[in-house]
């Protein structure tokens, strides 16, 4: 548990609860408690989309990197995971380790840029990777497996002979996938890989001058986030939508995860799931008061335009009361509370 409680501590999880306390409130009391429709409609996209901002926030918060083709590698990783199960009939963790490294090949393929383009130039670039792969994936019908539509439904979650179709098992599934990798990018951040990452976002001269590889620097950072974000597009569609489709990996999708990004906090893994709590939560909760306000006195389109509106100008006024995020906001009355134990 030595690795599991300095990851709660330095990541900044350890906000009032125990490791074992947060161990048990996840992979426990939630799923015994839960319904079905927290599970379904709240914690699973929250997972997915956690481990996608997660992904993001390792190229762009740590590394510097701009980068607005998220969802492209979501969906690499969603139809490969798919083709592999289908195809070799490989156990499903195998097909998603093989999905991962496949999203990381490709998001290495357009990390080459970032070698000699940087900012605006860079992000450009990377918006490529996304229209690229959504023709890719309408184009050939051999990667949804002939289907007119393009829609093809996931396979069914089966670990050891051991079915998890249900919601509480597809939660605990993508819980402790997200978990494990949470701990691996902890590892990471907070290791050399990670200090390399940061002097290149710094200031790449610097770190080209106290000896930083910063060419590979960058292009481990583009492939680790691509891998990442790969399996966070397999829990989105294995797992929450159920249905292996492009249109669930558009580019409404990669500015989502790069609003994760923002409003959680650069170079944070707590933030980036705070970031996805709020981006999860608020349109849900948006929604339900719109619903019980405006029903039948408003048109349902208008009323969405307007949750949209809402959403949006609470993005605007988070990012000015605090530039670094939900977790800085965060961290001050946990600092006060700390202070108050000690004293």
């Amino acid at each position: 548990m030595t690795a599991i409680s300095a990851f709660a501590t330095r990541a900044g999880f350890a906000t009032g609860l125990s490791v074992p306390a947060l161990v048990l409130l996840a992979f426990v009391i939630v799923p015994l408690t839960a319904s079905p429709y927290v599970l379904e409609a709240i914690l699973l996209p929250f997972l997915a989309l956690s481990l996608a901002g997660l992904g993001l926030n390792l190229l762009t918060g740590y590394g510097g990197q701009v980068s607005l083709g998220s969802a492209a590698f979501m969906a690499v990783g969603a139809f490969a995971a798919y083709n592999f199960d289908l195809r070799t009939g490989l156990p499903l963790p195998v097909s998603i380790l093989l999905a991962g490294l496949t999203a990381a090949t490709i998001g290495l393929l357009f990390g080459l840029p970032s070698l000699r383009l940087r900012g605006f130039y860079l992000a450009v670039s990377t918006l490529a990777a996304q229209f690229f792969v959504q023709w890719a994936l309408t184009k050939f019908a051999w990667f949804s497996n002939g289907s007119p539509s393009g829609i093809i439904a996931a396979p069914v979650i089966e670990l050891a002979g051991l079915r998890l179709d249900s919601a509480t098992g597809r939660y605990l599934f993508s819980l402790s996938i997200v978990t494990a990798i949470t701990l691996l990018v902890h590892r990471i951040v907070t290791g050399p890989e990670g200090v390399n990452l940061i002097a290149v976002r710094d200031n790449e001269t610097a770190a080209r001058v106290i000896g930083v590889p910063v060419l590979r620097t960058k292009l481990v950072a583009f492939a680790l986030s691509s891998a990442i974000i790969g399996v966070a597009g397999v829990l989105w569609a294995f797992t929450y939508l159920r249905t292996v489709e492009p249109a669930g990996f558009n580019l409404d999708r990669s500015f989502q995860i790069l609003f994760i990004v923002i409003i959680g906090g650069l170079a944070t893994i707590r933030g980036t799931f705070l970031g996805a709590g709020l981006i999860v939560v608020f349109p849900l909760l948006l929604g339900r008061l719109s619903a019980f306000a405006f029903d039948g006195l408003i048109d349902a389109g208008l009323i969405k335009l307007v949750e949209r509106i809402v959403l949006g100008s609470t993005i605007i006024l988070f990012l000015i009361a605090e530039p670094n995020g939900l977790s800085a906001i965060l961290s001050r009355p946990t600092a006060r509370l700390r202070g108050l134990r000690r004293g």
